[in-house]
């Protein structure tokens, strides 16, 4: 394990986040969508379920993608800035089956918030461990999905999103069979 388990599920509700909006999709588009988006992801607390909530976890998730390409000290003053802008005071919680974890915000708070501080509390994780590099986009020319790499040797290069993968192993493999034969 890389970082604290709360910290690898955060990141990957980033990751999931971001994703929804690659290669030119959006899988987010209406309450529903994010309702079921929500659930796959465990995340609990306070709801509108309304139009503007899904627009503010759209401007959310341009601001997660743009920090998660961004250098350290852009990626420091973007977490910062959500963080002040959340009045964040961690605190330890354990709730809905989840042991002991970080929270910044409280139950109540607007999703859009309490996501974006959790991303952030994530992102501090990241930054100070100066594991900046586990952020990555897909290395398939064809996709912009990003890709969070938790493996030990820092070896994952494709995203979850499809057959990105697939796709270049078996290009690869084409171009070794025909430049042998």
């Amino acid at each position: 394990m890389v970082f604290a388990p709360d910290t690898e599920v955060a990141l990957r509700t980033v990751v999931n986040l971001i994703n929804t909006a690659a290669n030119g999709r959006e899988s987010l588009a209406t309450v529903a969508d994010l309702d079921r988006f929500l659930n796959a992801e465990r995340f609990s607390g306070s709801r509108t379920r309304n139009g503007a909530e899904v627009a503010s976890v759209h401007e959310l998730r341009g601001r997660l993608t743009a920090l998660w390409t961004a250098d350290e000290d852009t990626c420091v003053a973007g977490v910062n800035r959500l963080l002040r802008e959340a009045n964040a005071l961690p605190q330890l919680m354990k709730h809905d089956g989840w042991d002991w974890h970080l929270h910044a915000t409280t139950r109540e708070a607007p999703l859009a918030e309490r996501m974006g501080t959790e991303a952030a509390m994530a992102l501090v994780d990241v930054i100070r461990s100066k594991e900046m590099d586990r952020l990555l986009v897909c290395a398939a020319d064809d996709c912009d999905a990003v890709v969070l790499d938790l493996s030990r040797n820092r070896s994952k290069r494709y995203c979850d999103t499809g057959n990105c993968a697939n796709r270049a192993h078996v290009a690869a493999y084409r171009a070794r069979q025909a430049a042998s034969a």
